[in-house]
């Protein structure tokens, strides 16, 4: 897990630590899963994961609590998740995940940020081959549970790579299996600090660091549109060990 943990904790730092930007993101979120399983965390499994990670990005527990009630309104914004594919400079593959209630602005947009800094937007399929959905949780050290002991447990719920450092176990698994993995995490009483949903490459392609800059310039560009909510590439980070 190394090399795409630390890229994708590094990336996060960098690009959302703007606190008003984070909670905006989160935002969106909580309202799609509101409109998808309802207002109520004890029933809506992804809600829960979602104000662990508003607390950890330190939102006002008012704040989650606003952006729930405004979610169950009648008149609250219908978001839609999707998916924009396509190819950044030097090759380079690109997924956009957007949160929109306007698809038509965010396609307009996104195909003017990939043709401006001289990538190009596809269509659906263009690229995600190229990559894999996985789950990610980020949970605290419990005391007489070790990492392999959790290892033997959590595979047959299907966990597929396992990390730790100072602060945390990283767990990871197929998308698909997510549902699984939080559930034997809250029955067994283990704090989730957060969870993601990422993309990742079966492969990176190493740039040199003037290729690097070219696509770092549009990967700035597309994480600052409002509808973007994170963005992925095959793109080998120089500063980031196998």
């Amino acid at each position: 897990m190394g090399r795409a943990f630390e890229y994708r904790k590094a990336r996060k730092l960098k690009r959302w630590g703007s606190m008003s930007r984070t909670f905006t993101k989160i935002g969106k979120e909580i309202t799609i899963a509101v409109k998808a399983g309802g207002p109520d965390p004890s029933a809506n499994s992804r809600l829960r994961a979602l104000i662990a990670n508003a607390k950890t990005a330190n939102m006002p527990k008012d704040t989650i609590d606003r952006a729930i009630k405004k979610a169950s309104e009648k008149d609250a914004s219908d978001y839609k998740e999707v998916i924009y594919e396509g190819f950044a400079p030097n090759g380079i593959a690109v997924l956009v995940e957007t949160a929109t209630d306007n698809t038509t602005r965010t396609v307009a947009n996104l195909r003017n940020y990939f043709n401006k800094k001289g990538g190009s937007l596809g269509n659906s399929g263009t690229v995600a081959f190229m990559f894999s959905h996985k789950c990610y949780f980020h949970i605290a050290p419990k005391d007489g549970i070790t990492l392999d002991d959790l290892e033997l447990e959590l595979i047959d719920y299907g966990a597929e790579e396992f990390d730790q450092d100072e602060e945390e176990i990283i767990i990871s698994g197929a998308f698909e299996s997510n549902g699984d993995i939080q559930k034997y995490l809250e029955d067994n009483g283990f704090e989730i600090k957060s969870s993601e949903f990422v993309y990742e490459p079966a492969d990176y392609k190493e740039l040199n660091a003037e290729q690097q800059a070219e696509v770092e310039a549009l990967i700035e560009v597309l994480e600052e549109d409002e509808d973007v909510q994170n963005v992925f590439t095959n793109m080998k980070e120089a500063d980031v060990e196998e």
